[in-house]
């Protein structure tokens, strides 16, 4: 049976329909203050000033609930659900702006996307798009959202103003939607057309389409950019597209009925659902196989923490969130959450919260005396222009950056400015940057 004769008009490989279930932080650091004392405070106002968003964006997983048309919010410090948001009906993808003050919930049965505040845990917007809205994925620099529609659109939300600047008409029955980490492309799956739509964001219009696929469902792409992962429900396969070429270099089998998909931050591993066989395939993408797999009830939306230290699955019969330990590949944890849930997501990034923590080691580091201030302002400039690169969805250019201020931090070492221990800290704090950007 085909997943959309299943659905009716909500074509979603990774879903249900209820009916017939039982059928089947600052960053403007720039001057250094004057003073121990001062700059001790100094410390932990840019923690707090870097930290209290990202932080939270950080632990927290939003969760939409398709059948009881809510979000829960879970905190992951503590497993526990933090908080119950009612949205629209039949909530089927969520989305977080990389600074994770806003999720964007689609609803497949209104003709709107809810906007929730999330240091209030509220909606405080909801922004026209039309019936069946499925698939969202927010830019690199959070200003845009790209929703897929039942019209066989992509409608972009200008996520300043919360209002459709464009539509873009992509193929028939458009689900997943992904963008690359640079910000130029999203990369849309046309269940029914059997192929992938490419949008020049630049231009919002299509620049390619991606034949060869057998009723593809949901996308990610690789933090490197250099691929797309499509899940193709009918062949129980994975595509892998070079995004360079914008073709198919390889096919993966996985397990029956595949469709949500993620991507670990180091690019190392993708995170396949087989929810008819209640199974996780996990694909080694240095050989493009399955290496291990994990078993759970009925799972459907997957999403890995910024971190890359877990997946999180839900279980849309059991109403639960498995937790699943990337190093040992085994469940860790179960959450209790709402009515059917069907997607999870985190904040798109941690980096803001990692960089604050670092310019903060450099500066504890002058206000002790072992870096002049003029050696600390060097190495938070650099800081402050990762930053800069990160918000323009340079990702290459932040990575550059970074290995500057390593080669700097290794500069001090040898002239002995910086203890062993002291530049291998900062060493190590700005490669767990790389890492959470996919250098």
């Amino acid at each position: 049976m085909k997943i959309h004769e299943i659905l009716g008009s909500c074509k979603d490989p990774s879903g249900y329909r209820k009916e017939n279930l039982m059928t089947k932080s600052t960053r403007n650091f720039s001057k250094l203050l004057l003073g121990t004392t001062i700059r001790i405070v100094a410390i932990a106002l840019l923690l707090v000033g870097f930290g209290a968003k990202a932080t939270f964006a950080q632990t927290t997983a939003y969760v939409a609930n398709r059948f009881d048309n809510t979000v829960s919010v879970i905190d992951t410090a503590t497993n526990t659900v933090v908080a119950t948001v009612p949205v629209g009906d039949s909530p089927s993808a969520i989305a977080v702006t990389p600074d994770g003050a806003f999720a964007y919930v689609t609803n497949a049965g209104d003709f709107f996307v809810s906007v929730i505040d999330t240091a209030t845990n509220t909606v405080v917007t909801t922004v026209p798009v039309g019936a069946g809205s499925s698939g969202i994925a927010i830019t690199p620099d959070g200003a845009f959202a790209y929703v897929a529609t039942g019209a066989n659109t992509v409608a972009v939300i200008d996520i300043a103003t919360n209002t459709v600047i464009a539509t873009v008409p992509v193929g028939v029955a458009p689900l997943g939607v992904a963008i690359t980490p640079d910000g130029n492309f999203v990369y849309v799956v046309n269940q029914i057309s059997n192929t992938v739509s490419v949008i020049d964001i630049a231009t919002n219009t299509v620049s390619a389409t991606i034949p060869g696929m057998s009723e593809p469902g949901l996308i990610a792409i690789t933090p490197n950019g250099a691929f797309a992962y499509v899940t193709n429900f009918d062949s129980a396969s994975v595509a892998v597209i070079d995004t360079a070429t914008n073709t198919v270099t390889a096919t993966i089998p996985v397990g029956a009925g595949p469709g949500r998909i993620a991507i670990t931050p180091d690019g190392a591993f993708v995170y396949v659902v087989s929810q008819f066989i209640n199974l996780i395939s996990i694909i080694d993408t240095a050989t493009n196989t399955v290496t291990a797999t994990v078993s759970l009830d009925k799972p459907t939306g997957i999403a890995v923490t910024p971190d890359g230290a877990f997946v999180y699955v839900t279980n849309i019969l059991a109403n639960t969130v498995s937790v699943i330990d990337t190093t040992t590949n085994t469940v860790t944890a179960t959450i209790p959450v709402g009515d059917g849930p069907f997607a999870i997501a985190f904040a798109t990034r941690r980096q803001v919260d990692l960089i604050g923590s670092l310019t903060a080691q450099v500066q504890a580091l002058v206000a002790g005396g072992s870096l002049r201030e003029n050696q600390g302002a060097g190495l938070i400039h650099k800081l402050e222009q990762v930053q800069n690169k990160i918000d323009n969805g340079q990702t290459g250019a932040a990575c550059n950056q970074l290995g500057s201020f390593i080669a700097q931090v290794n500069a001090f070492l040898n002239s002995g400015s910086l203890t062993a221990s002291q530049g291998q800290a900062l060493i190590n704090a700005a490669n767990a940057i790389k890492v959470s950007l996919g250098c």
